[in-house]
Parts: C-alpha cells; sequence; structure tokens
C-alpha cells in the first residue's frame, strides 16, 4: 500500500463496518478500491472469490479488472468479481432463474425490443407516446417497483395508465421467457428482500462488496446493495455528490444521505488530494460547485502549479465559435507538437456537434465523435444477434421476427400477421408454430417454403453448437445464415461490404476466448449486456463528446463550448428553478481538464431566419475573476499570444521552404 496519501490508506485499511468514500473528481478513487481489493484478500479477511467490486459501464470493469489483474496476480485476482450492476444481476438470474419465474436460456430486450413490444400493446399510438410510456415503466423499475406496487403509487392519471401497461408488458415479457435491462436489478431485489433463504446463500457468495461511482445509483441498484451486504454492511461505497449527473435516468444522489440513516455505523473518508488538474483549474471548479448545497463539503487541492489561466471567449455565433475552437487547436498541435488526443471538445447537446465538425474538417483535424453508431447496435450485428437469440430462446418472438427476415426469404408481412394470428390461437410462441406442419399448410407455397428453410438453418445450428467454440458458433450463423450472401447484395460497393462484413467477424472475435461446449444461453446474454459498453477509442484524434460521456475521463486541453443560459445551463432547468445537476455537469467539465481550459459562448443564435440575443452563462460569474482570462480583459496576456502565434506561423513557413 506504499504510495497512498493518508485518506486514501484510511479507506483502504478500513474492514470493519459500512464505510463511504467521498472521492473528489482525480482523486485516485480506483486506486483506493484496487488496493483495497488486494488488501482484502492479503489480510485474510475474505478469499478473493468472497470479494465482488461493482461499477456501471463494462468499459470501467474491464479497467478494473485489468488493474487488479496487475496488482494481485495469479488464482486470486481470477476469483475476484468485477462486474456491472447488470452483470452481477444477469449471474443472479442464470442461478436462480426459476426464483424469477424464469427458463434456463432466458432472453435480454434491448430498448428496441422493448418498444416494439409497447407499440404492439399501444396499438395506434404515437411513437412519442410509446417513448413516453416505456420511460415510465423504465423509471418504475428503477424504483424496484412491481406492476401492482406500480399501480399503488400512481399519483396521475397518465401514471396509472403506465402501470397498467406495464403489468401487460410484463406479462408480454413473461411469455417470451425475456427480461429487459432494468428487470437485472429489479427482480434479483425483489427475490433477494422476499426469500430469506435465498439471502443467505448469496450473502455467503459475496461476503464483501466494493461499488464505483455509488452517486449513480438508482433506488433499485441501492436495494440491492442492503440485500446482499445485510445488516452488518460489510461494503465500501466510493463515489462524488459533485458528479451527480444522470438523475434523468434514474440516479438519486439523495442514496448517500438515506446510506447514513441506514447505517448509523456507517464511516465517511473524503479524498480532496488532486492527481489530474493544475490548481487554478481545482480553485475553479471548488468556486463553482461550492453554490450546491453540501452534506459534506469538499476542496479539491493539488501540489501541481497554478497553470495558464482558464480563457473565456466571446464570439459572434456558434459558427465563429466552432472556428476560434478548431483553430486554437491546430495552433496548439503545431506550436507546441501536441498530440491530437491530447484535446477534447465538450458540449451539452448532441446537435452542437455538427457545427464543431465542420470547423474541424475545413483545417482537416482528425477527430472521433463519441455516441456515434454502437458496434453493437449496426445492422448486421443485430441481424447475427436476433438469430443468435433464437436458438437459445425459441419462446423469443421479438428475436424471431428480426431473424426471420433477416435475409429476406418470402416471409413477409401478410405471413408473419397470420403466423402471429395461429400463434396466439395455440398459445404458443411463433417460432415454435412455425415448426408445425399443419400450421404450414394454411400458408401460401413460397412463405410455407421459406419458413421450412429458416427452421432447417435453425436446427442445423443447435445441433453443432455443442461442438463448436461460442466464436465459431457465430462464424457457422453468419455463414449458414446468408447474412454474408445478403450484405454482398445491399452494399453498393466493396470497400462498404469488406466493412460491414468485418463487423461481423469482429463480434465472433468477441468471443474467441470461449471454451468449447460452452453454454450459448450465457453467451447471448453476455451478449446483450455488451451493447451498452462504451467500445469507444478515438486513437490520436481530437475528442467531441457530450459533457455526460466525459465523466471518468480527463485531458491535457478540455474547451466547452455553448456556455450560455439556455444551453449551459439548460433552457429545462432554468425554467423549472432546478440548476444543481446543471452546475455538476459544468463542475465534471471543468474537472476533465489537466492543464488548458477554454470556456466559449456566443453574443447571438439563428432560429427560423430570426436572431435570437444570448446571454453568457451564469455560471461563467461564478467562477472566481482572478483565474479567468477573458477576451480583451489583458492587454499583455493578449499580445503575448499573438506573438506566440506570429512566431509559430513562420516558423511553419521556414519549414515548408525547407521542404520538411
Amino acid at each position: 500500500m506504499s504510495g497512498l496519501n493518508p485518506p486514501q490508506l484510511a479507506a483502504v485499511s478500513h474492514c470493519e463496518g459500512p464505510l463511504l468514500v467521498l472521492a473528489g473528481a482525480g482523486s485516485g478513487k480506483t486506486r483506493v478500491i484496487v488496493e483495497k481489493m488486494a488488501h482484502l484478500v492479503a489480510s485474510g479477511r475474505f478469499p478473493a472469490r468472497r470479494i465482488a467490486a461493482i461499477t456501471f459501464t463494462n468499459k470501467a470493469a474491464r479497467e478494473m479488472r485489468e488493474r487488479v489483474g496487475r496488482r494481485l496476480q495469479g488464482a486470486a485476482a481470477a476469483e475476484l468479481t468485477v462486474s456491472t450492476f447488470h452483470s452481477l444481476g444477469l449471474r443472479f438470474l442464470q442461478i436462480e432463474h426459476a426464483a424469477a419465474g424464469l427458463k434456463r436460456g432466458f432472453s435480454i430486450f434491448d430498448s428496441d425490443d422493448s418498444t416494439g413490444q409497447l407499440r404492439d400493446l399501444m396499438t395506434g399510438a404515437k411513437p412519442d407516446a410509446v417513448e413516453a410510456a416505456r420511460h415510465l415503466i423504465s423509471r418504475a423499475k428503477n424504483a424496484g417497483l412491481s406492476p401492482e406496487q406500480a399501480r399503488l403509487a400512481a399519483r396521475t392519471g397518465r401514471e396509472l395508465e403506465a402501470a397498467k401497461l406495464y403489468a401487460r408488458y410484463q406479462a408480454r415479457l413473461q411469455t417470451f421467457n425475456a427480461v429487459d435491462f432494468d428487470d437485472l436489478i429489479r427482480l434479483p431485489v425483489a427475490i433477494l428482500e422476499s426469500d430469506a433463504d435465498v439471502t443467505a446463500a448469496w450473502r455467503e457468495r459475496i461476503g464483501y462488496l466494493l461499488v464505483d461511482e455509488c452517486q449513480d445509483s438508482n433506488d433499485a441498484q441501492y436495494r440491492l446493495l442492503k440485500a446482499l451486504s445485510g445488516p452488518r454492511g460489510d461494503f465500501t461505497c466510493v463515489g462524488d455528490d459533485d458528479q451527480s449527473i444522470y438523475a434523468w435516468r434514474g440516479a438519486n444522489p439523495d442514496n448517500l444521505l438515506q446510506m447514513e440513516k441506514d447505517y448509523p455505523q456507517l464511516k465517511v473518508i473524503k479524498l480532496e488530494q488532486n492527481y489530474r488538474c493544475s490548481n487554478r483549474v481545482l480553485r475553479a471548479a471548488n468556486a463553482l460547485i461550492a453554490r450546491n448545497p453540501h452534506q459534506h463539503l469538499k476542496t479539491l487541492w493539488s501540489d501541481q502549479a497554478d497553470g495558464e489561466r482558464i480563457r473565456v471567449w466571446e464570439c459572434r455565433d456558434n459558427e465563429h465559435e466552432a472556428e476560434r475552437i478548431a483553430a486554437e487547436i491546430a495552433f496548439l498541435h503545431d506550436a507546441r507538437q501536441a498530440p491530437w488526443s491530447d484535446f477534447c471538445i465538450l458540449f451539452r447537446g448532441n446537435h452542437q456537434s455538427r457545427v464543431l465538425e465542420k470547423a474541424l474538417q475545413l483545417l482537416r483535424i482528425p477527430y472521433h465523435l463519441t455516441g456515434g453508431t454502437a458496434f453493437l447496435e449496426r445492422q448486421e450485428v443485430k441481424d447475427a444477434l436476433a438469430w443468435l437469440r433464437v436458438l437459445v430462446n425459441p419462446d423469443d418472438d421479438a428475436a424471431f421476427l428480426r431473424a426471420v427476415q433477416s435475409p429476406k426469404r418470402e416471409v413477409g408481412a401478410t405471413t408473419l400477421t397470420k403466423l402471429a394470428e395461429l400463434a396466439a390461437q395455440a398459445h404458443l410462441p411463433m417460432a415454435r408454430v412455425a415448426e408445425s406442419i399443419g400450421a404450414l399448410k394454411q400458408l401460401s407455397p413460397r412463405a410455407a417454403n421459406g419458413l421450412s428453410e429458416f427452421t432447417d438453418v435453425v436446427r442445423d445450428l443447435r445441433q453443432h453448437a455443442a461442438a463448436l467454440s461460442a466464436a465459431g458458433l457465430v462464424r457457422r450463423l453468419v455463414d449458414r445464415t446468408g447474412l454474408t450472401v445478403a450484405l454482398r447484395a445491399q452494399c453498393k460497393d466493396p470497400t462498404s461490404f469488406e466493412r460491414r462484413r468485418a463487423n461481423l467477424e469482429e463480434l465472433a472475435e468477441w468471443f474467441e476466448s470461449g471454451p468449447r461446449g460452452a453454454q450459448v444461453g450465457d453467451l447471448a446474454a453476455q451478449l446483450a449486456l455488451l451493447s451498452r459498453n462504451d467500445k469507444d477509442d478515438g486513437g490520436n484524434q481530437v475528442r467531441l463528446m457530450s459533457l455526460h460521456a466525459a465523466k471518468g475521463l480527463e485531458f491535457r486541453h478540455v474547451f466547452i463550448a455553448g456556455c450560455e443560459d439556455g444551453t449551459l445551463p439548460h433552457e429545462a432547468a432554468l425554467e423549472e428553478g432546478t440548476l444543481e445537476e446543471e452546475r455538476r455537469l459544468m463542475y465534471v467539465g471543468i474537472t476533465r481538464a489537466k492543464e488548458g481550459l477554454w470556456l466559449s459562448h456566443s453574443r447571438e443564435t439563428r432560429r427560423f431566419r430570426e436572431k435570437i440575443r444570448l446571454q453568457p452563462s451564469r455560471f461563467l460569474d461564478e467562477l472566481p475573476a482572478a483565474e479567468l482570462q477573458r477576451d480583451g480583459a489583458d492587454p499583455v496576456a493578449d499580445a503575448e499570444r499573438k506573438r506566440e502565434r506570429a512566431n509559430a506561423g513562420m516558423a511553419a513557413i521556414q519549414a515548408l521552404l525547407r521542404g520538411e
């Protein structure tokens, strides 16, 4: 445990009773979690197999697993559980599926599957209404409510209708032997809170819990923590209430306050030494976040230099703003030999990225936009996943409907409607009805032949599944189903075909290390969780991303665009008077910067051909004036900047003349 500062050491050493570590931005919280796992194993308090570290993203879990593997090595590292909340819930349901009313090999519905089911249940409803209903049902599940509990908790007619729809939707999931992502937490909580024997078994299985980013937990996740850790509270929760920015998707920062009520013996340790940012950046961040109410106020500090002042730019409009940002990045790249990956541009809303991309393209600056189409959301990959789900779970109608049409095989909407009617009459899933000779006789010959071909392929793949590795099964599936041939027909040029075919090969490579004869059901479930993974490596490129996506990352130079009232803070927050989370979002953005920080705003914008005057973000006035360099406010600094630009320009011309 050498090299830890005193608060970090105290957090690692405390193993008796519940612990909350309030870890400021850049304060080394991941190292504390890794060192604590190593300490728990080395001290003999808990064997590695009974220690579980839980975080929120697959990417964070993978990085933590790699770090603890380097720290511990050997068998102990392999026995530790390091996963996301949803992966832990999946593991629970795979073991306790019967208690949840599920059969082995159940499917996991993604948001598209859920939306499709709700659209079917809400005949004639507009897309916005379907999405609103899905949001309300998800909110109820994140609160740990069953359909009946949601009905009793409904406070408005809209919530009551959503609760009734929730009951019908859940019944359909049960019929399909399926769960959605929210069920991966809700169902384990319901079982643990009602079955003492199962709870005792899982407390024996997991003796000590470590939870990262605990400020992002929703109510169901907090209840899962309580149920698994028991009244003794053998856990360490690490988080930062100042970085709680996900209330819109169910996170409840009040869980940290509730933790102190539920566990009177809770010890609280604050990590305030920052190892990332210059002191000037930290003083600005501290002043900003101090405006929010706090149960435990933190003041970040660093033993690094003050660094350059934070630049505040006033621009004509968002195009001028984008041009200035792109020009500054190009200048710093050339003048200081800074790699492109040193730079990040942050924004409040994804719509702001378009003008920034244009400005970067004009200067031929390579960039990577976080939040594009995720790998496992691509059409050809989702088609392969649908086939895999059908192999595992014949009751999964959503997967059947996609697979049977990928590729096209004379099975159109009329045939599928008829098949759905026959399935409803027989009270059977559509895939099982499609195998029935009696059902096929009621369809046109071409449709019947198409369905027969489909079921032949499914049988063939099931027969070979046990003898193939996970990756081998995916490759055989891609070839046997005709997905590759269909791709070739869809693509207009060889380059497009090769790129999309490579996506299918990459899908197989995800599971290259899978053991031969692996349970295909477990494979399909892991695939569903991986679709939430941020498989996002920008390489040596400027990064563009939303402030929400930036949490947990750091860059040498950071630009925050659109610092205007109505954008940051968001217009809805201004109208509702709920600025605390918007201020935390600005705080997250500021603390991504290691050295250079630019905050820019526009004087005006155009909406429907009309010029709208904009006001600078009120958050700018909450920053200490001494830490800022505003346009025109410091002629000496501005002149020095111009000289640096001129010298860099002359150096570039001389290099060009030399032929470099």
